[in-house]
């Protein structure tokens, strides 16, 4: 069955989307705005400091975490993903806001997913300082709902993460991911059409890697940092890989979580890459590795 679905038949169009940002640049640029296309937009707040901010939403995901109760993990996935998205500038969270919009609000539901996106914000020791609910019955039809959020945190300009520094030679570093974590989620809803699947691996939230991001820097020299989302690990360090480098991954060098053969039964290798995180769901570009989990090199393009 391998190589029978793709993200594409399922709905959604990774090159669309690819080609969505780049039509967006110029506008965007115009307004004074730096790091466009990054994992966190950047803002200048004075000559040494940068405010870092990331958007974003669950996702399809809240579909079937809605069928099996597990709303309140997706509340953890949205705060996560924001606040994993601006450490990858070197910054600090500072808060948090979420949206949540449906055909009908639901006070339940609305807790669980807020209740969820606060634990992580405990963690992160980031304020959420608000938020906004919408009843759009002409939108969503009953029983949708989304999640999204925005997270803005801060980086002194000296202690920049942007990947200008990344050499040939470079290790890249790989954190383990909790599963599938919140991106792929409509190709994986067309595949339990075919087989089902009930590992926690498929709903656990997405791993908070402030902490890790953190260590690494205490401990190496980092040189970039990047969060395994959609596109895949090598679609995502194509992100802060410079011009005329590239990155190459040793597909073998970790164990994948037990999601990821089943899908593998259904989605063929190249799409599996080119979708999911596949275990590592966040990575550093290092000089020296030491002793961490090495899952590739920085080579000439």
């Amino acid at each position: 069955m391998g190589g029978e679905q793709t993200y594409e038949a399922a709905g959604v169009s990774i090159a669309k989307a690819d080609a969505v940002v780049e039509r967006l640049r110029a506008a965007v640029e115009s307004t004074g705005a730096t790091g466009f296309g990054a994992f966190a937009g950047l803002y200048a707040l004075d000559d040494e400091r940068f405010l870092a901010a990331s958007t974003d939403s669950v996702g399809t995901k809240l579909i079937l975490a809605r069928e099996r109760g597990a709303l309140r993990a997706c509340g953890s996935d949205l705060a996560a993903h924001c606040i994993n998205d601006i450490a990858t500038s070197g910054a600090d969270p500072l808060f948090f806001l979420d949206y949540v919009a449906a055909n009908r609000i639901e006070l339940e539901t609305v807790a669980e997913l807020v209740e969820g996106a606060a634990e992580v914000c405990r963690e992160a020791g980031c304020a959420l300082v608000g938020g906004e609910t919408a009843e759009l019955p002409g939108i969503y039809r009953e029983d949708e709902l989304d999640f999204a959020g925005t997270c803005v945190g801060l980086v002194a300009r000296a202690e920049l993460v942007d990947g200008s520094r990344i050499e040939e030679g470079d290790a890249v570093v790989g954190l383990p991911s909790a599963g599938v974590h919140a991106n792929g989620f409509t190709l994986v809803r067309r595949i339990l059409e075919v087989e089902d699947y009930t590992g926690a691996d498929l709903l656990a939230p997405t791993r908070l890697y402030l902490d890790d991001v953190r260590r690494l820097r205490r401990e190496k020299d980092v040189r970039g940092l990047v969060h395994v989302t959609g596109g895949g690990i090598l679609g995502n360090l194509s992100r802060v890989v410079p011009a005329g480098l590239r990155a190459e991954v040793e597909w073998d060098a970790w164990e994948r979580p037990p999601v990821f053969a089943w899908l593998a039964r259904h989605v063929s290798e190249e799409e599996l890459q080119r979708v999911f995180n596949l275990g590592i769901g966040y990575a550093a570009v290092v000089g020296d590795p030491g002793d961490e989990l090495v899952i590739g090199r920085i080579a000439h393009a």
